[in-house]
This record gives C-alpha cells, sequence and structure tokens, in this order.
C-alpha cells in the first residue's frame, strides 16, 4: 500500500473527534446535556478556549446544539448515520478527525494582539493627517451601519480601518500581513464563534476602541496606540470566551461513566495534542 501524506491536524480537530466518539458510543446520548467546558477541560488536560473550539466544530457538523445561556446538548443522529452499522473500534485507536473549520479563532486573535500593537505604535509615529482622516472616515462608516442586521458593510469598514492603520505605518509589507489575518476570519470556526458571541453591545464597544486607537495615534503616543490595539482584541477574546451556560457550568457534573470515559481516553491522548496555556487564550 502507498505510503499517505500525513497531515497536521489542529488540536480542536483531535478534541472534537474524542467527544464525537463518545456521542457515537452512548456515552453522551442525543437530547442530553454535555458536560460544561470546564470539566471537559479537566477531563482532557486541555485549556477551555480549545474545548470551546471544538464544541463549535461539532456544531458546525452537526453532532451539538449550542444554546448560549443553556450549554451544549447531543443532537439525534442523522438518518445516514443511524443506518450505519456499527463498527468495533480497536483499543487505543485514534478517532478520525472532523473537518477542518479554519485557524483557532483565539490563536488568530494572539497574532493580531502581537502584531497589530506594534503596527499601532510604529503607525504613530508615521501617520499623516491624511491617514488619520481616513481612519476616522471608517470609524464614521461602522457608526452609520451600527443598527444594519447585514454584518457585510459594517466588516469592511472594520477590515478597512486595519488595514488602512498598516499603510499609515510606512511599512509596505505590514498591510498584507494584517489583510491576510483578517481574512483568516473568513473560516466556518470564527464565523460561528462570532455569531454566538458578537453581541451589539461589543459592536459599540469596538467603535470605542477605533476611536481611542485614532485618538493615540493623534497625540504621537506609541505606546498608548500599542495598549489600545490589545485592548481592543482581548476585548472580542474576551467576548469568545463567555461560557455558554448562564452560570458557566456551576453546579453541574457529568455522568461517572462518561466521565470515567473521557478521562480513559485523555489518558492515550498523545503528548503531540498537548499545548501548554498561553495567557488564559491556549488553543
Amino acid at each position: 500500500m502507498p505510503l499517505k501524506t500525513v497531515e497536521p491536524t489542529r488540536l480542536y480537530r483531535q478534541i472534537a473527534g474524542q467527544i464525537a466518539v463518545l456521542i457515537d458510543d452512548g456515552e453522551f446520548p442525543a437530547g442530553t446535556r454535555l458536560p460544561p467546558e470546564r470539566a471537559l477541560a479537566q477531563m482532557l488536560g486541555v485549556s477551555r478556549t480549545s474545548v470551546r473550539e471544538a464544541i463549535i466544530a461539532l456544531e458546525i457538523a452537526g453532532r451539538v446544539d449550542v444554546r448560549v445561556g443553556t450549554g451544549i446538548f447531543v443532537r439525534a443522529a442523522s438518518s445516514s448515520t443511524a443506518r450505519r452499522p456499527a463498527q468495533v473500534k480497536p483499543a487505543g485507536s485514534v478517532p478520525a478527525p472532523l473537518p477542518d473549520g479554519g485557524a483557532s479563532p483565539f490563536d488568530l486573535l494572539a497574532a493580531r494582539a502581537l502584531i497589530e500593537g506594534e503596527v499601532a505604535a510604529l503607525a504613530a509615529r508615521r501617520a499623516r493627517h491624511a491617514d488619520l482622516a481616513a481612519l476616522n472616515a471608517t470609524i464614521d462608516e461602522m457608526r452609520s451601519l451600527a443598527g444594519e442586521a447585514d454584518f457585510a458593510g459594517r466588516d469592511a469598514a472594520d477590515r478597512a480601518f486595519h488595514v488602512l492603520l498598516a499603510e499609515a505605518s510606512g511599512n509596505d509589507a505590514l498591510p498584507a500581513v494584517v489583510a491576510g489575518l483578517w481574512d483568516q476570519r473568513c473560516g466556518d470556526l470564527w464565523t460561528r464563534t462570532e455569531r454566538h458571541f458578537h453581541t451589539p453591545a461589543l459592536r459599540a464597544k469596538t467603535i470605542d476602541d477605533h476611536a481611542a486607537i485614532v485618538a493615540a495615534l493623534a497625540a504621537r503616543d506609541p505606546a498608548a496606540a500599542r495598549a489600545a490595539m490589545q485592548r481592543h482584541l482581548a476585548r472580542v477574546a474576551r467576548e469568545f470566551q463567555r461560557g455558554f451556560e448562564s452560570t458557566d457550568g456551576a453546579g453541574m457534573k457529568p455522568a461517572p461513566s462518561a466521565a470515567a470515559t473521557v478521562a480513559r481516553r485523555a489518558s492515550r491522548t498523545t503528548p503531540a495534542t498537548r499545548r501548554p496555556t498561553r495567557g488564559g487564550m491556549q488553543t
């Protein structure tokens, strides 16, 4: 048999694959609520943000329903899945990963904070009056579209702000870098996460954050510009980390058999699937 290309699998897909196997094995029957993210993270030995992304991936795959404020519920198997004959899984087998939903939202936000923080600091030293005017125009555009149900125009103005800021830095390579990071938001994982957690309040705060960045540029204050950009992106990350359950799963415990199965399977996870926590944003 010819060798096949080995593809690296994102951590959230590995976690989602393990949870999918538990669902298939009946540990989490259709209609039941999954354990809270905190409990799953402890059982699997990964961060809550990794579990968050795995749950969204399972939602995209149609395996669970995410109800913000209530929890995560297992969906009934589709008719095609229900007709599929049961297969015996060899002990220690690694579950097949789910389809790739794109880059980790938390990795994207961490990368953007690192890069765009320095972009903002550089722009504070080099921005011209014309650059400030162009940036303020995008803020005005976002305000004018604040009440629109269609995100397309608002997102276009938001993207334009970040790319224009990179252009104001005077480094010709940075606009393409910033645009490339922004455009990775088009993945299914980011889109579904944003649908759950990008609230009108966050959109209003985004406009305020952009205005604070421009104010720091106008004051020629690189440190303030860097801090304003990092606060802006950290705010988005915090919103994306809000609990699915209204009490963040307080007092909820998984069934003993399910907990034991998760822990047992997690113990067989290879070290390559584990990563150290990075300031609460590990994925």
